[in-house]
C-alpha cells in the first residue's frame, strides 16, 4: 500500500495485501507460511514471536523455526525486549530488516526518456537515473535499458532483493515483451536478459498492470481500474483484490480499441479512431501545439481538443465500468491534459452512458503517485514476487 506521508513522497505502509491466486500445495506450504510470517511483520511492525504466530494462526514452534530462517537469511532482525509491566519474562520483539535490501524499478513507458531508481523496502526513493531514448527501438533500446539498470545499481552499494521492471505493450508472465510497438520490440525476453546480465531475480510486467499494484493500497476498493496514459493508453484491472491479466496476457489493453463509427485520426497500428490516436501523449500534445497561442479562440481550441478526448475515454471505459460494476476508476498521466476538462468531459460521457446504481457511486480521480507509480509498484513487484510480501 502506499500512502503520502507529511512533507515527503509516497511511500509503502502498513498495508492489506493481495489476495493469493491459487490453492496452497502440502509441498507448497512452508514458502506459504514463510510468506504469511514475513507479510504479518510487514504490514504490522514489530512483534513478539508469540504476537505473530496469534495473528497468523500458526503454532509457536513453527513462528520459531521461521523466524530462526528468516534471521539467518538477514530478513528479520530481533529489536530487543519489550517493555512491559505484565508478570514473566518480557518478549523479544521481532520485525522485517527494512534497511536490508534496496530494489531496483524500471519505468519504460514514457515517450522520451526511461526512468530508474533505487526503493527501500518501504517504498523511499534512495536514488534516481533517467536517460534519454532518443527513438531508440529494437536492441538499441534494450541497451539503454541495460545501462539504466547498471548506472542504478552503482549507486547503491546495500544487496539488491531484485529488479523490477514496467513495460508498455503486451508481457507474459515470463517477462516476455510479446509486443511493444513503440519500442519496436516482438517477443523480447526482457526478463531473462536482465537477469542474466545482472545475475538478480528479475521481474517484468505491463506497464499499467505494474502502476495498479502501487495504486491498490491508496484505496479502501478491492475492485480497481488504473488507466495510464502516456506514449501509449493502456490500463492495469485489480478484481477482488486479484490482478488480472487474461489468457492473452492483454487484459486493459484499451488503446487499439476504436472509438466510435465515425473514423478519426490514423493510429499507428493501422486503423483509424483507436483511443490511443486520441489520448496518448504525444498524440495530444501535437495536438494542442498546433493550435495558434496567440489567436483570440485558442484557449476555446484547445478545451474542445481535450474535451473530445476525455468524451472518447469515456466511451471505451462505460462498458468496462458497467459490466464490473466498477465503483472507481484512476487515471495516471500528465495531469497537465489529464486533469480539468478531460476528466470533467470523461466523467460526463461515464454518466450519459452507464446506469446509475443504488449504493454505488462511481468515482473518476487522478492517481496520488504522480511519474513514480511505475516505479513503486515495480518494487511492489519485487517484493511480492521474492517475499510474498505486498
Amino acid at each position: 500500500m502506499l500512502t503520502v506521508p507529511f512533507g515527503g513522497a509516497p511511500i509503502f505502509t502498513r498495508s492489506r495485501a493481495l489476495r493469493p491466486t491459487g490453492k496452497v500445495l502440502p509441498g507448497h506450504a512452508r514458502s506459504h507460511n514463510r510468506a504469511l510470517v514475513l507479510q504479518t511483520l510487514y504490514t504490522a511492525g514489530a512483534q513478539s514471536r508469540a504476537d505473530v504466530a496469534r495473528e497468523t494462526g500458526l503454532t509457536r514452534v513453527t513462528v520459531s523455526d521461521l523466524v530462526a530462517d528468516l534471521i539467518a537469511e538477514g530478513l528479520v532482525v530481533e529489536l530487543g525486549q519489550r517493555e512491559d509491566a505484565r508478570p514473566g519474562k518480557p518478549a523479544t520483539l521481532i520485525d522485517v530488516d527494512r534497511a536490508a535490501f534496496h530494489i531496483i524499478g524500471i519505468d519504460l513507458s514514457e515517450h522520451q526518456r526511461f526512468l530508474g531508481a533505487v526503493v527501500d523496502l518501504e517504498g523511499g526513493i534512495v536514488a534516481r537515473a533517467e536517460i534519454a531514448r532518443d527513438g531508440a527501438t529494437g536492441e538499441q533500446a534494450v541497451a539503454l535499458v541495460i545501462e539504466l539498470v547498471r548506472r542504478l545499481l552503482a549507486s547503491t552499494t546495500t544487496p539488491v532483493l531484485g529488479i523490477g521492471v514496467g513495460s508498455p505493450g503486451v508481457v507474459d508472465p515470463h517477462g516476455v515483451v510479446r509486443s511493444a510497438p513503440n519500442l519496436g520490440w516482438s517477443d523480447v525476453a526482457l526478463q531473462a536478459r536482465l537477469a542474466e546480465e545482472f545475475a538478480l531475480p528479475v521481474h517484468v510486467a505491463n506497464d499499467a498492470n505494474v502502476a495498479v499494484l502501487a495504486e491498490h493500497g491508496a484505496t479502501d476498493h478491492d475492485d480497481l481500474l488504473l488507466v495510464k496514459i502516456g506514449h501509449g493508453v493502456g490500463a492495469g484491472l485489480i478484481i477482488g483484490g486479484r490482478p488480472v491479466i487474461g489468457g492473452g496476457f492483454a487484459a486493459g489493453e484499451i488503446g487499439h480499441v476504436v472509438v466510435g463509427t465515425d473514423g478519426g485520426p490514423r493510429c499507428a497500428c493501422g486503423k483509424h479512431g483507436c483511443l490511443e490516436a486520441w489520448l496518448a501523449v504525444p498524440r495530444l500534445t501535437a495536438q494542442l501545439d498546433e493550435l495558434d497561442a496567440g489567436a483570440p479562440d485558442a484557449a476555446s481550441a484547445r478545451d474542445d481538443v481535450l474535451r473530445e478526448a476525455g468524451r472518447r475515454l469515456g466511451i471505451v471505459l462505460a462498458p468496462v465500468v458497467a459490466a464490473l460494476n466498477l465503483s472507481e476508476v484512476v487515471l495516471s498521466g500528465p495531469a497537465e491534459l489529464l486533469d480539468g476538462v478531460l476528466h470533467e468531459a470523461t466523467v460526463d460521457t461515464l454518466r450519459l452512458r452507464t446506469m446509475a446504481a443504488p449504493g454505488r457511486d462511481l468515482r473518476l480521480r487522478m492517481t496520488e503517485q504522480a511519474e513514480d507509480i511505475v516505479l513503486r509498484g515495480a518494487a511492489v513487484m519485487v517484493l511480492s514476487g521474492q517475499l510474498g510480501v505486498s
